[in-house]
């Protein structure tokens, strides 16, 4: 995988909030300027954010096979530093007023407010030949475990996400997700592929400046997590005119049915595109996608898988399941898999351990017409009185029925915590439940939160409630 920038020339690969903008011939001249300061193959911790500086550093380190971690700028220093310790990269490349922080390093170069700082350590560890890119996986937020991908899987990857998302030069895409997640890496990478545009923006939703950004410039897509289209539904997003808009993605988890058909009733009225998908890290970020034209009528559903991909269904004795409608762990097949996981810098040397096949570790049921529909993670069950409960499909249930509260379950075994945002429901909400899953109402134990904690991509943090228990 490399990006061939100078492919696009005249082409606007980036408009900063200022309004300046760098074409793809002066982007590949950009990165030139910081690739002569590198070292060849080697690691660096590249600390992201949506802006020229993070993306520059990106772009430059895997067309000069350097290999970077995406980073969040705003990791807890804790967790950096034991990273750092742990895989000891030559290069951390970093917003430049992070740069005291590291004052025992040296300071190489400086660009769009970020600089290179050369660490005490040079090649400490041999990197597979393969090896192009790491992440954090999204539940990995405490630990050292890292995703490896391959310079085969970001390229089929993104590839695959061109093809299904039928995209070309003429695109605008806004960011919305950090660079440092996987989804929003796919987003720039799946644009820069095709010599389209992004436009690179610290704002958020909730503020006024984000929208004047997405008129000024044009934009024609975003993408989101569930938690952008629940706020997303609060701004009443549904009556706003942006006749400009053509497609809509989500992934990063399972979107509410009622939400999903809202949105999904939306784009077809709208003439707008709004497109669900599935992925995962380890997955270089896409597995599956729901057509357009099917967002509507298989509302709820994650889709089809991607093109190059493959879907399949086991039973709880690795079987393969054929009949429609019956759940099981969903199983992927393709180029985009990654190579395998690392805890520690000798962990790079890995060569590929997955072989193209990924157990997702989520449960699934497949429609007659080939459509699949995730039903909760394997590991989110609790034995309550005997009973196996999903708690995944407990708090859609919850969610469908409740439509301004966000909650959260969670537990022990016998006993299910649910969390909710509105104190005023807890007794709806215990009724509700007892009467809906059958289960005795000492089985659950309702409990108000003001919000419910969540990373910087939306996933619920589950083990920040347990400190809530009782």
């Amino acid at each position: 995988m490399r990006w061939k920038l100078s492919n696009f020339k005249k082409n606007i690969a980036v408009i900063l909030e200022d309004g300046s903008q760098l074409t793809y011939d002066e982007f590949q001249k950009t990165t030139d300027k910081l690739a002569v300061h590198l070292s060849n193959r080697c690691l660096t911790f590249n600390l992201c954010s949506n802006s020229m500086g993070s993306l520059l550093g990106y772009i430059t380190f895997i067309n000069n096979k350097i290999v970077p971690l995406m980073l969040d700028a705003y990791i807890n220093r804790g967790l950096l530093n034991s990273l750092i310790n742990n895989y000891k990269p030559d290069y951390l490349w970093l917003p430049s007023k992070m740069a005291d922080e590291f004052e025992h390093y040296s300071s190489v170069f400086s660009m769009y407010e970020y600089t290179l700082m050369k660490t005490i350590y040079t090649k400490e560890f041999p990197l597979h030949d393969d090896l192009a890119l790491l992440l954090t996986t999204s539940g990995s937020t405490g630990s050292p475990k890292l995703v490896r991908q391959s310079y085969k899987n970001i390229k089929a990857n993104t590839k695959s996400i061109v093809k299904y998302l039928e995209l070309n030069e003429t695109e605008r895409a806004i960011t919305t997700l950090p660079m440092s997640y996987t989804y929003g890496l796919s987003i720039i990478n799946s644009h820069l592929y095709v010599g389209a545009s992004v436009i690179l923006t610290q704002k958020t939703l909730m503020e006024r400046e984000f929208w004047q950004l997405f008129k000024d410039y044009k934009v024609t897509s975003f993408g989101g997590v569930p938690y952008t289209y629940e706020m997303l539904e609060k701004l009443r997003f549904l009556h706003m005119k942006l006749p400009l808009l053509k497609t809509m993605t989500q992934a990063g988890g399972k979107l509410s049915s009622q939400l999903h058909k809202k949105f999904a009733k939306y784009a077809l009225e709208n003439e707008k595109r709004f497109i669900v998908m599935y992925g995962q890290t380890e997955a270089t970020a896409r597995m599956a996608y729901l057509p357009h034209e099917k967002s509507l009528e298989k509302y709820g559903s994650m889709g089809i898988a991607i093109p190059g991909g493959k879907f399949s269904l086991i039973d709880e004795t690795g079987n393969e399941i054929i009949i429609p409608d019956v759940t099981g762990e969903l199983v992927y097949e393709g180029d985009n898999v990654m190579l395998g996981y690392a805890e520690c810098g000798t962990d790079l040397i890995k060569s590929n351990e997955k072989n193209g096949k990924l157990f997702t570790g989520d449960m699934a049921k497949r429609d007659a017409d080939g459509y699949y529909y995730i039903v909760g993670r394997k590991k989110r069950f609790l034995k309550i009185y005997g009973n196996r409960v999903n708690l995944d499909e407990t708090e859609q249930m919850i969610k469908s029925r409740f439509d301004n509260i966000d909650c959260a379950c969670s537990g022990i075994d016998d006993i299910m915590y649910i969390f909710i945002t509105d104190k005023d429901m807890i007794d709806d909400v215990h009724k509700f439940l007892s009467e809906k899953t059958g289960l005795h109402h000492l089985a659950f134990r309702i409990k108000y939160i003001a919000s419910i904690p969540k990373n910087d991509s939306g996933k619920t943090l589950y083990t920040s409630l347990e400190e809530h228990y009782d």
